[in-house]
């Protein structure tokens, strides 16, 4: 057989390079898209941050305005402490930004944020060592190795005098969370009752069972505790009882924190007796090409070493185009859902309403791969809390017009309010939400009742008839 090469002619689809990058971009959080920001403007002297924008407000008086977003923002929730403050009331005078009550953003490394609460504490150099100790702690929150050896490599690799950073460590072992960077759990329990006055009852005796018989308190030998100790039953299990309220692994509340530090997208608020949407500044950055390259380049002409600049220069302004169109495309999503599901934010979780991909790629004129990419990792401020935009989608159950996350919500509605000693079966429930005009099927409400971790309604009755 003879190898021949022939020429065919087929026609295919490409993407180009800005395509490509104005989808990639749709998908970045708002903390990957500040990240991806950074490295741009550092590497691309065409590039520049552009100002935030005040938000869009209705055209009226100036005394009106400033009452309407007062009292628009005095819907919000408050925000706790962990994620930001929240500014006490709106001023015309000092011109404050209406988003300005939104959290500033806060850093979701458990470490760094550990760092953060000392900086007032410690000295630039003692930050350091405290941050040396905290790259070799695990997630439980204990030393990754040997202690005397990381203290000794800890000690080489900053010149350190001897004892210092065992001296910082131990500002960690005792502060916030305490416990964090001890060297095992006996040394972890210990900080974390250390500041408890003795005279409280249990303290001392808790403090020797974790200093010398861990490991029968682990066991739950009292005999042997009694004997250790020379104290009596009753005080042995006032003392377990308060080593049981310790944190074996302080270092878990950092990472579950990590959920709480989430900087809104867009934030929505009912004003003038309709719902406004806007995107969040602080999480909608913006660039552009810098003006005085702009001017230069055009009046260079051909010179020699132009072209890198102008491939520099375009490449600033689909960046530049690529953020505006996520933001745009953002906005425009937003909007929509919020216009689709007004009742789940008055009335919350019983009122959501069904919502598709679909629904919303066709109100904004989009694909829906489209809506799926920017409402991933982006979260919308409501009076109501903070949703991930994905959130607001359900499926509609059959024979029913709301969705199936507001069927659960009635379900658990239903048995919050029953009477302890008449629990509410599951079929009884199916009746209930019949009245109510919601057609289920009692496996439906078995399902969401199990989602909800509510058992049945025998277990129910037995557990409030032991009480």
């Amino acid at each position: 057989m003879k190898n021949r090469l022939a020429a065919t002619q087929t026609q295919s689809q490409g993407l180009n390079a800005q395509v490509l990058q104005s989808i990639r971009l749709l998908g970045l959080t708002g903390l990957e898209l500040e990240q991806e920001l950074a490295e741009a403007l550092a590497q691309n002297p065409m590039l520049e941050r552009e100002e935030e924008a005040p938000l869009p407000m209705p055209e009226q008086a100036p005394e009106a305005r400033a009452a309407q977003e007062a009292a628009a923002f005095d819907e919000l929730p408050e925000f706790g402490g962990a994620i930001g403050t929240r500014s006490t009331g709106f001023d015309p005078e000092e011109g404050e930004d209406r988003l300005s009550r939104i959290a500033n953003p806060v850093s979701a490394d458990p470490a760094l944020r550990v760092l953060e609460g000392l900086a007032m504490e410690l000295k630039p150099a003692d930050l350091a060592i405290a941050a040396a100790w905290l790259e070799r702690t695990t997630d439980a929150g204990y030393l990754a190795g040997d202690r005397d050896a990381l203290d000794a490599e800890i000690t080489a690799a900053l010149g350190l005098r001897k004892g210092r950073a065992e001296a910082i460590r131990q500002r960690l072992l005792h502060g916030a969370p305490a416990g964090l960077a001890a060297a095992d759990l006996r040394e972890c329990l210990l900080a974390q009752i250390h500041d408890l006055p003795t005279r409280d009852p249990g303290v001392a005796l808790a403090r020797a069972m974790i200093d010398r018989s861990l490991d029968l308190v682990a066991k739950r030998d009292w005999p042997a505790l009694a004997a250790a100790h020379a104290a009596p039953m009753e005080a042995l299990r006032v003392a377990a009882r308060l080593i049981q309220s310790l944190n074996p692994k302080p270092g878990e509340p950092l990472l579950a924190d990590e959920a709480v530090h989430v900087l809104p997208d867009v934030v929505a608020w009912r004003a003038d007796g309709r719902w406004q949407v806007a995107l969040n500044p602080q999480a909608a950055p913006r660039v552009r090409v810098a003006t005085e390259y702009e001017s230069a380049l055009a009046e260079a002409g051909d010179h020699p070493g132009v072209g890198q600049l102008k491939a520099l220069m375009n490449e600033a302004r689909w960046l530049a185009r690529g953020i505006a169109q996520r933001h745009e495309t953002l906005i425009k999503v937003a909007r929509a859902i919020v216009a689709r599901q007004p009742a789940f934010l008055e009335r919350g979780e019983e009122a959501m309403l069904p919502l598709t991909l679909k629904d919303i790629a066709a109100d904004v004129g989009v694909h829906e791969s489209t809506v799926s990419r920017i409402t991933t990792g982006k979260y919308l401020q409501t009076p109501r809390g903070l949703f991930e935009l994905k959130r607001f989608f359900g499926v509609r159950l059959e024979g029913s017009a709301i969705a199936g996350a507001a069927v659960k919500a009635l379900v658990k509605k239903l048995i919050d309010a029953e009477l302890p000693d008449a629990p509410l079966a599951d079929d009884v429930l199916v009746a209930l939400l019949a009245r109510r005009g919601v057609q289920v099927a009692r496996r439906t409400v078995a399902k969401y009742r199990e989602q909800l971790n509510i058992p049945p309604a025998r277990q129910r009755g037995h557990a409030a008839r032991a009480a």
